[in-house]
């Protein structure tokens, strides 16, 4: 396929060695033509606001520290009218992380050990504007879908996550700009959802059920 046809991407990783990987992989397909890649998230938004791409492939984690997060450069991504499609490509398959990137914008989610063909027919399916799941995400994402009252909210996984990080009441009151009140009344539908008592017993409950990241 000529260059002009061609589906342009942008690689968006923080591992050059994952990058050089892709590269290698999309390279040998000839509808597809990787015109750029990036190290961080911020890096990602800026290339993709300066044009030239059709899918993004989006990490979700950019190496330790107060960067910015692969669902909020997807949403920054997708807030501009003519922005390309993103790609999520990560190792991570918590409900978290995917209700995150599905609310962000994200046309598609998909796991690093995805076959090559897999990897490759997702791309055409961001790339024409429909959704592209993993089998496994589209399965709790299902999941979900049939057991409303027991699922988690994204806030209540938010929550969840910054608990098993260790924060106190007030720390994730902070994080998420809430009143302690409200983080406690979360705390509370996530242990009558999960079936626990504590703060240990609901984080083991949820890393168990792949609800938040390990």
């Amino acid at each position: 396929m000529s260059g002009e046809n061609a589906i342009r991407l942008l690689l968006a990783d923080d591992h050059p060695v994952v990058r050089a990987g892709l590269r290698a992989v999309l390279d040998t397909e000839p509808d597809f033509r990787v015109a750029g890649e990036a190290a961080t998230a911020e890096e990602a938004v800026a290339l993709a606001a300066a044009g030239g791409f059709d899918v993004v492939l989006m990490d979700l984690q950019f190496g330790p520290g107060p960067g910015m997060h692969g669902s909020e450069a997807t949403a920054a991504i997708t807030a501009a009218p003519d922005g390309p499609r993103v790609l999520i490509l990560t190792t991570y398959d918590s409900d978290a992380d995917i209700l995150a990137a599905v609310e962000a914008g994200a046309s598609g989610y998909l796991l690093k050990d995805a076959p090559p063909q897999e990897l490759a027919g997702a791309v055409r399916t961001a790339a024409a504007g429909r959704s592209a799941l993993a089998p496994s995400v589209a399965h709790r994402l299902m999941d979900r879908m049939r057991t409303p009252a027991e699922a988690l909210t994204r806030r209540e996984l938010e929550v969840l996550q910054w608990v098993g990080e260790g924060l106190s009441n007030l720390q994730i009151s902070k994080k998420l700009f809430l009143s302690q009140a409200t983080v406690k009344s979360h705390l509370v539908h996530i242990y009558a959802k999960l079936g626990v008592d504590s703060r240990t017993s609901a984080v083991a409950a949820a890393t168990a059920r792949r609800l938040i990241r390990r």
